[in-house]
């Protein structure tokens, strides 16, 4: 039956094994971002938090594409198995630095995906994958505005943490 049904579609198994992985990183993004918001509603940063339950739904909107895209194509998608993320954090810029150093991975892993596309000759799927190129450069330059932030407001005092936290809860809305 598996080569029946491999007749039947243009997906390679390479192609199908690298996109299921990055629906598995993508839904480990949206947890990670859901615990990091969860901490910042734990420790007072309201606006922080709002900005991180919307990267976690945008994560998980990531995840239902490329899942929705793998069986539209004629390909099997498995839904991931998540193992446990990091619940706690040093600090408010603990939470955005790990943040950033998540989005840079998922660049790479994207990027990994094009070559493999390109590899392959899956014009298809690259063409596909090119939403999340265009989308991953938006994700990494508001991870880098934030860390920006932390250099021009001093979060050292109460007054600055709180401005800060106002300012990160812009993010998203403003450089979109």
């Amino acid at each position: 039956m598996k080569d029946l049904v491999r007749q039947h579609t243009s997906l390679t198994e390479d192609v199908e094994m690298v996109l299921n992985a990055q629906c598995k990183m993508e839904a480990e993004a949206s947890l990670k971002y859901l615990a990091m918001a969860a901490w910042l509603d734990r420790n007072g940063y309201d606006y922080s938090a709002g900005y991180l339950y919307g990267q976690a739904e945008e994560e998980r909107e990531h995840f239902l594409k490329i899942f929705r895209y793998i069986t539209e194509v004629g390909g099997t998608a498995t839904t991931p198995t998540i193992s446990e993320v990091q619940q706690e954090f040093a600090s408010l810029r603990d939470v955005f630095e790990t943040a950033l150093r998540s989005e840079i991975a998922v660049t790479h892993s994207i990027n990994r995906i094009v070559a493999k596309c390109r590899e392959l000759n899956d014009y298809a799927t690259e063409e596909f994958m090119m939403w999340y190129v265009r989308e991953q450069r938006e994700e990494e330059r508001n991870a880098r505005r934030v860390m920006e932030l932390f250099d021009l407001i001093d979060a050292d005092s109460a007054t600055g943490k709180f401005d800060l936290d106002k300012e990160i809860g812009k993010v998203g809305g403003t450089l979109s």
